[in-house]
């Protein structure tokens, strides 16, 4: 019976002395510390590293507040296994942040007549600055400026000296008199012939030629002065139907480039 009672007591003092033996090696320890500095709240922003060596614990690193830095050390010093922390942390604050510039005294999404409305409840001075940002954005990338001015309509006092120019450049016929006294006298002298008088009705003939050959260019020069003015007045017209139709093109290629950009920046652009 003392034989089996002195066996237990020496296999329960091995198990509790194996017990007591077996730490948490400085491995585990560290990643654990990590893992937990990691997941707080309060020191996950901080960049922090673990050195375990016999459950003496070294931590170094940045932390953005003192707070941070106190809560590292406490979560460090309740990691089971863990008998001293060595804190040699630094307190390196977060960059102050650049203060925002005025926001644009003018909304550029009106400027080009388009309304836009903020997704996310976007503050009025937000939305006017990302208006400008996608504005100028939208002008780098289309190449097109929204600020010149569309190509004006012809006026009637355009279309009229458009006419007159073109048709004081139309080409003139001439020699017609002499052609037509050519042929009135040729005709006239055959028509002498056979009355007998051939040189005094050919003389007749070449004067009525002449006056029908004046007559037919003055009113061939007319036609033709006619013809140009009205070519002169439609090329005026096409060519600030053609200008017109590039500018809105322009304009639709810039308003897609500045709808997509402040889609990206969570805006309802129409």
């Amino acid at each position: 019976m003392l034989r089996v009672v002195f066996v237990f007591c020496c296999l329960s003092f091995i198990s509790l002395f194996f017990a007591c033996s077996r730490k948490p090696n400085d491995d585990v320890i560290g990643r654990d510390i990590e893992t937990k500095v990691s997941a707080d709240p309060q020191t996950q922003d901080s960049q922090i590293a673990v050195e375990s060596k016999q459950g003496n614990v070294k931590l170094t690193g940045n932390v953005k507040t003192q707070a941070a830095r106190q809560q590292v050390e406490k979560i460090a010093k309740a990691e089971p296994g863990v008998s001293a922390v060595d804190d040699e942390t630094t307190v390196v604050p977060a960059a102050a942040q650049a203060p925002l510039p005025p926001p644009p005294t003018f909304s550029a999404a009106q400027k080009i007549n388009m309304f836009a409305y903020p997704k996310n409840n976007q503050s009025r001075d937000q939305q006017l600055r990302d208006e400008l940002d996608c504005y100028n954005l939208s002008q780098q990338q289309s190449g097109v400026n929204p600020e010149a001015p569309a190509p004006a309509a012809p006026t009637s006092a355009d279309i009229s000296a458009a006419q007159k120019e073109a048709a004081s450049g139309a080409q003139q016929a001439q020699g017609g008199r002499v052609r037509g006294a050519a042929r009135g006298a040729a005709g006239g002298a055959v028509i002498g012939a056979i009355a007998g008088d051939a040189g005094k009705v050919a003389g007749i003939g070449a004067v009525a030629g002449t006056m029908r050959g004046g007559m037919q260019q003055r009113q061939t020069n007319a036609a033709t002065k006619q013809q140009a003015a009205q070519q002169g007045g439609s090329q005026v017209q096409q060519d600030y139907a053609q200008a017109k139709a590039s500018y809105d093109q322009g304009m639709s290629t810039f308003k897609r480039a500045f709808s997509a950009c402040m889609d990206a920046r969570a805006y309802s652009v129409k």
